[in-house]
């Protein structure tokens, strides 16, 4: 409940209700607490998800990706992330030891609907999981166990209205900052832009996994 004093501020699960229509059936019925064979299909076939947590300094969404199918299905309660090299912030982890809940949002190239995943997580090192989904000899840090509480799929609205899937033109993409433009802007210039710029797409390439 807010403090504030603006007539225009919603304050109440009931304000908030009034503004909008019910719920349709669709919308209820296509939460589910398991993966369901549909479920799954979309999984597989997803090489790009964002895992959002919440830890003692707040709330975080990372993304995650690889081929298709790199989140598994162990079954229909259960899901396998494993954990690629990266930046080494683990903010992610840090938070799930500080709370197992987590979400996930899987995105499928292409495709207007996306799917929503809520459950719990634990990490494991597990050295038989761990070269279970090594990729190229390599093994993960870790796997996040993720046992699965909801799942359903999100209309395609978002997806259209963002145009996502619409590739944006060298001129849009040119307006953009680079990533070493922004370290030097952050760093006082203490990290060379131009340089880091340059060497970035060969340390990406090497280090994926």
């Amino acid at each position: 409940m807010s403090n504030s004093s603006s007539p225009h501020q919603i304050t109440s699960t009931e304000q908030l209700e009034n503004m909008f229509d019910a719920v349709g059936a669709a919308s209820i019925r296509k939460e589910v607490p398991y993966i369901h064979a549909h479920y799954r299909a979309m999984i597989e076939a997803s090489p790009f998800a964002v895992l959002a947590t919440r830890g003692a300094d707040g709330l975080d969404a990372s993304p995650r990706g690889d081929a298709p199918g790199f989140i598994v299905v162990e079954d229909e309660k259960t899901l396998l992330l494993p954990e690629r090299r990266g930046n080494n912030r683990i903010d992610s982890l840090r938070n799930i030891l500080f709370d197992p809940q987590v979400g996930l949002l899987f995105l499928i190239p292409g495709i207007g609907e996306t799917l929503r995943v809520n459950g719990r997580a634990t990490i494991s090192v597990d050295p038989a999981l761990l070269d279970r989904l090594a990729v190229d000899g390599k093994a993960p840090k870790c796997v996040l166990r993720i046992s699965v509480d909801t799942v359903y799929f999100q209309c395609a609205r978002a997806i259209l209205r963002s145009r996502l899937w619409q590739c944006a033109s060298a001129g849009e993409l040119a307006q953009l900052p680079s990533p070493g433009t922004i370290l030097a802007a952050l760093s006082n210039a203490e990290i060379g832009g131009d340089k880091y710029d340059i060497e970035l797409p060969a340390r990406q390439r090497a280090t994926l996994y």
